[in-house]
Parts: structure tokens; C-alpha cells; sequence
């Protein structure tokens, strides 16, 4: 017998995109409207507008995509467990040596050191294999017009269509995540404009069809973003019994200061580097610790997340050939690698949850699964895939 799935959470989504959808697209014709004037006395030809917006309809998954930000949602050790795991180091470490005469010349270029790079790459679009499959046009039209942020992606949007008017690049290319970033090493729209390189020397700047374009980009940004060549990122530190002292990113101090609080390299010697640095806790004082410096500020700038700035961070040194972190997350349920959220997907469908394939990505469909599952096992019913419910599928069988 299949196990009862619990889709209340589904079909309330559905109720509400259903019944939001009429409202939006009858304030969504106004707004359009809206936009052609203003793009149009900004410099975008009416020809160039009304090719884009022939037949574009709002994108309610955009708006809720907005509401639900991982960087933002999720609780770090989940976040890094599956943005630094084994599969993409290994994957980076290959694509350090696939691209390496590439990335050599990036580096002499840019000053901006490979590892980082690629890190970028992997993180932001899983080296080329998750680039997003929205139309920018109307996702970014959705989000001009819907939501808290309207002034902000309104210039996105029509950074996007100047892409367009000025050929740089095909419309069938523009294509990404909700917010817009399209391309290996997602760039939004305005940063591709300002800071897009043609790195393979072919005459276009095309982030999408070249990842010498891609990477000599992200390298560039970085640059103007203030990266600092042959500096560390940061590192590893352990504080003080009961420390209380100051911290967060913005917060610098000189390494003197530091050094007079108590705080050590995670191996107990002195903090050493140049300049000043933040002490950055993202799960308080009793997890990992962190020295930052001014290239860590670099990365964050690129997504002003600290859990994303750090994933890349982290990955970057992973792929040097450092270990993982020393200190432990603060949690009984840790989060889980790609490989493991694939093996919780098989063991759930090896019980008759209908989940669809085994592809490690957490759906609406595996977190229904997940709450039948804990109600069974008479554990905390809350959809999380953590190492706790992992556990508990590995250790019962699918008779059970």
C-alpha cells in the first residue's frame, strides 16, 4: 500500500496561484505599460521593447521564489554541506585542469587567484550544469512590477534589453534563475553590461556559449570589487571560553586587537595577515569562527549573503587541498551532501513514496515524503532532510 502523502502545502500553493494569477496579469498590462515608457525614454526603441514583451504573461513562481531564498532560509550547516561537498570538489578540481591555461591568463590579468574562480563557478551555477532556465525578460518584468524591490529590478530589466538592442547577445541565451542572473557565473544583467569580458577573443562578451568569457568576468569583478592579489579570504579560529567580544563582518579590528582577545588559528597560534579584520560567527560562538579580511568582503559583494560568501570561501580552499572545518556546526542534525540527500530520496522511494526521481534536490514532494516518513518512526514530523531522519531510514527497513 503507497504510504499516505501529506499535500496540503501543495495544494494550498496551487489555490493561491490560481486564484493570483488574474489579479496579477490585470495590474501587470498597466505596469508594462508603465515600463515601455520609461525604457523607451532611457533609450530602448520601441521595436526592441515590443519584440520582448510580445506575449509575456507574469511568473507568480517568480514572486515566490523571491519569498523563499536559501541563502537567507536555510540554516548554514545545510548550506554548505550541499555547495561543498565531494562531488564538487572533484568536479572542480577537474575543471582547474581543463581550463587551466585559462584560468593562468586570468590570473595574470585580474590578480585574482584560480581557486576562487572556479569556486565562483561552482557554486553559482554547479560549473556550467545549473545556469537556470527562466526567460529574463519575464522574470525580471514580474518582478518590475510585483514585489518589494520594483526600482531595483527595473533597471535589471532594462539592462536586459539593452543586452539585446545592441546584439551582445540572443535573446534564446537570456535565460536564468528568478532574480535574473543568467549565465555560468550568473551575472546579473547591469554587472554583465559594466563588467563582462571578451576573454577568448572571438568579439563578444558571451557568459553563456564561452567559459573563458565566464571566467575571466567573474575574475574581473572580483578585481573591481577590491580583490586584493596573494591575500587569504580568511581563516579558521577558535575564540575564548565564553567570549562575548565583538563580531561581525563589518566590525574590523586590527590583528593586535584580535590577538589581545584571545582569539588563535584554529591550530592555537597567533592570528597573522595584513591589514584589518571582522570576526565573523554565523552560527554564534559556538560554532565555527571565522578571520576575515578584505577579500572575504569581495565574494560577499558578488551575492550579499555571508552563508554564500563563505560557501565560496570554503570551497576555494577545498580545492587548494585544505581539509574541512574543525569546529563543529552547533547541531544535532547535520545537513547532508548531494550524495546523501540522493540516498534519503532512494531509501524513501524504496518505501513507496512517489517522489519522483532520486536527484538530490529537495522538493515539495521529498518534504512531504520526509513528514510521512517521521510520523511513521515517531519522530519530530518537520520535512527536514537532516542526518537525523537519514539515520533513521538507513536503520529501518522498507517493510518497515
Amino acid at each position: 500500500m503507497m504510504p499516505k502523502m501529506n499535500t496540503a502545502k501543495i495544494l494550498l500553493s496551487l489555490l493561491h496561484l490560481l486564484a493570483a494569477t488574474p489579479v496579477l496579469a490585470g495590474d501587470f498590462n498597466t505596469c508594462l505599460g508603465d515600463l515601455r515608457r520609461e525604457a523607451t525614454g532611457k533609450g530602448i526603441t520601441t521595436q526592441t521593447f515590443d519584440a520582448a514583451m510580445r506575449g509575456i504573461e507574469p511568473d507568480q513562481s517568480v514572486l515566490e521564489a523571491m519569498d523563499n531564498q536559501p541563502e537567507f532560509k536555510t540554516p548554514i550547516w545545510d548550506y554548505l554541506a550541499a555547495l561543498v561537498d565531494e562531488q564538487r570538489i572533484a568536479d572542480g578540481h577537474a575543471k582547474l585542469a581543463e581550463w587551466a591555461a585559462v584560468l593562468a591568463d586570468a590570473e595574470r590579468k585580474f590578480g585574482v587567484d584560480r581557486h576562487t574562480i572556479i569556486a565562483v563557478w561552482g557554486v553559482e551555477s554547479d560549473y556550467g550544469k545549473t545556469m537556470g532556465r527562466r526567460p529574463l525578460v519575464r522574470s525580471l518584468a514580474t518582478v518590475s512590477c510585483f514585489g518589494g524591490r520594483q526600482r531595483f529590478f527595473r533597471g535589471e530589466l532594462l539592462a536586459t534589453l539593452r543586452i539585446l538592442q545592441s546584439g551582445d547577445m540572443p535573446p534564446e541565451a537570456l535565460a536564468g534563475s528568478w532574480a535574473g542572473a543568467f549565465g555560468h557565473t550568473q551575472f546579473m544583467p547591469s554587472t554583465f553590461q559594466r563588467l563582462a569580458v571578451d576573454f577568448d577573443g572571438d568579439g563578444r562578451r558571451d557568459i553563456v556559449n564561452s567559459v573563458p568569457d565566464a571566467l575571466g568576468s567573474t575574475a574581473n569583478y572580483l578585481k573591481q570589487a577590491g580583490w586584493i592579489t596573494a591575500q587569504p579570504w580568511g581563516y579558521e579560529v577558535r575564540l575564548p571560553a565564553n567570549y562575548d567580544g565583538p563580531a561581525g563582518r563589518r566590525t574590523r579590528r586590527a590583528l593586535t586587537e584580535w590577538n589581545r582577545l584571545g582569539i588563535r588559528q584554529i591550530d592555537g597560534s597567533a592570528l597573522t595577515g595584513n591589514g584589518p579584520a571582522a570576526l565573523l560567527l554565523p552560527a554564534g560562538a559556538r560554532g565555527p569562527a571565522f578571520i576575515v579580511f578584505r577579500n572575504f568582503d569581495a565574494i560577499y559583494s558578488y551575492n550579499a549573503a555571508e552563508s554564500y560568501a563563505l560557501a565560496i570561501a570554503h570551497l576555494s580552499d577545498r580545492l587548494r587541498g585544505a581539509g574541512p572545518f574543525r569546529s563543529a556546526w552547533p547541531t544535532d542534525d547535520p545537513g547532508l551532501s548531494r550524495a546523501e540527500r540522493r540516498e534519503l530520496q532512494e531509501l524513501l522511494i524504496a518505501r513507496g513514496y512517489d517522489i519522483g526521481t532520486a536527484d538530490g534536490i529537495i522538493g515539495a514532494r521529498t518534504r512531504a515524503a520526509i513528514e510521512s516518513f517521521q510520523t511513521s518512526a515517531g519522530l519530530a514530523a518537520d520535512g527536514r532532510a537532516g542526518g537525523r531522519v537519514l539515520k533513521a531510514l538507513r536503520q529501518t527497513s522498507p517493510q518497515q
